[in-house]
């Protein structure tokens, strides 16, 4: 029983794999993960955009309201074919919450009341030290080259490590068939749906960046959301950070998040 947490998982996540073997198939073993076989990667055209480290700055002060934000979730919604599911099994890429439960670490107890009352956007914070790409078992959730944490949604058995590993609550699991809550078309047929028993979440958008666009949430937020490269001093992220007060979500916690909010 002195055994640690991490460990725990690594053992209990081989034992899953096992069981599951007639599930997820070779690809999808842990002798798949050991053998070094590259999980799903996205082909990058010659207009994609690169990065060393991908990062996104939420001017917060820029928006008024809950209401400024859903075309944000609306525009993410339709780019992935995120179902809309009610409830507690709601499948979550983009979406708003309060500041204390965006924040709960934060000790800074004299910031305005405007700040402490508003919603903020929340979503997968690209952590440079991602705990839910450790504790995969398979491969399906990794860290490409560029710093985004991305999935490979045929690699996933549906063990949920990762949700337990994400200390921001940023991955969903397909609970009930997401193609059921889905209109006839999908907003985006270039786009895979998922399927019941996989966890997804937010990619930053890697496949429109390697088309050579932004993500959707930032087309969409008409230059209150930037987006760009974390380790380029010119790049639009970190001219903002630069000349801004930021903050991001449990830093204390060395995730190194890649999600910025500006107050």
């Amino acid at each position: 029983m002195n055994k640690s947490r991490r460990s725990f998982l690594k053992t209990a996540g081989l034992s899953v794999c096992a069981l599951s073997g007639g599930i997820a198939g070779v690809a999808g073993s842990p002798a798949a993960a050991r053998s070094g076989i590259a999980p799903g990667r996205y082909g990058k055209g010659e207009k994609a955009l690169r990065a060393k480290r991908w990062a996104m700055v939420i001017d917060t002060r820029k928006f008024c309201g809950p209401q400024d934000y859903e075309p944000l979730v609306e525009a993410c919604r339709a780019a992935h074919n995120v179902p809309h599911i009610k409830g507690p099994q709601e499948i979550k890429w983009f979406w708003t919450d309060s500041y204390e439960h965006g924040f709960p670490d934060d000790m800074n107890e004299h910031l305005s009341k405007n700040v402490r009352e508003s919603a903020y956007p929340l979503l997968c914070n690209h952590c440079g030290r991602p705990p839910c790409a450790r504790v995969c078992p398979t491969q399906a959730t990794y860290q490409m080259e560029d710093g985004i944490v991305a999935m490979d949604y045929h690699r996933c058995i549906g063990c949920r490590f990762c949700m337990a590993a994400c200390p921001y609550g940023a991955r969903s699991f397909n609970f009930k068939d997401p193609r059921k809550f889905l209109p006839d078309p999908v907003p985006n047929p270039a786009f895979p749906t998922r399927m019941i028993g996989v966890v997804e979440k937010c990619t930053f958008c890697a496949e429109r960046l390697a088309a050579g666009q932004m993500p959707a949430c930032v087309e969409a937020s008409q230059g209150r959301i930037l987006f760009g490269d974390l380790e380029d001093p010119d790049s639009t992220a970190r001219q903002a950070l630069a000349t801004g007060y930021s903050i991001r979500r449990k830093p204390s916690l060395g995730t190194r998040p890649g999600v910025y909010y500006l107050i």
